[in-house]
């Protein structure tokens, strides 16, 4: 056997993962920043825009405080602010309106690649029979002509059968009759 060797542009699952690996890398270093000076609670009661230049911060429009992001949850919790009203990184996009959006376009993206995934399996399979779908079409083939040969082979055996008694058909049994 040949090894296969990779021909044409990269692989559709590649993509995925070094956009993973993107986001990953732009994540640690965003929460390796060093806060720009001061803590977050010297921000509540000043403007979204400033209390966000630390990316450590989370600004809650409900009461304008800016709180430190709790690390250690992926979201804030209710406690500390309402998802509708709590911002982080942007000020026009709340975390609520984050999750609907992520989720959609997450969605869609798994979408895509179901279909394409389908459409390609698809292609293979029709452009030319696999191994079994070939054995099975020559086995039928050897059948029929098994069985052509069969049946006039009996063809013959009857014609002789009918010759020696007599009762072999004529190409036009009525030629007999004309004669007279």
């Amino acid at each position: 056997m040949v090894p296969r060797v990779a021909r044409g542009p990269t692989p559709y699952w590649r993509l995925p993962l070094g956009g993973a690996a993107l986001l990953l890398l732009l994540i640690s270093v965003a929460a390796a920043q060093e806060p720009s000076g001061a803590a977050c609670s010297q921000n509540t009661n000043k403007t979204c825009e400033e209390c966000l230049k630390n990316v450590s911060c989370l600004w809650c429009n409900t009461d304008k405080a800016c709180l430190d992001y709790p690390v250690t949850n992926v979201l804030p919790p209710a406690s500390l602010c309402k998802l509708s009203s709590a911002r982080w990184g942007v000020c026009w996009v709340n975390f609520e309106a984050l999750i609907i959006t992520m989720s959609v376009v997450g969605g869609a993206f798994l979408l895509g690649i179901a279909i394409c995934c389908c459409c390609c399996c698809r292609r293979k399979r029709s452009r030319k029979p696999d191994r079994s779908e070939e054995k099975a079409i020559r086995e039928r083939e050897e059948r029929r002509i098994r069985q052509e040969e069969r049946r006039a082979e009996m063809k013959t055996r009857h014609d002789e059968i009918r010759k020696k008694y007599g009762l072999f058909k004529e190409e036009n049994p009525y030629a007999r009759f004309e004669n007279n």
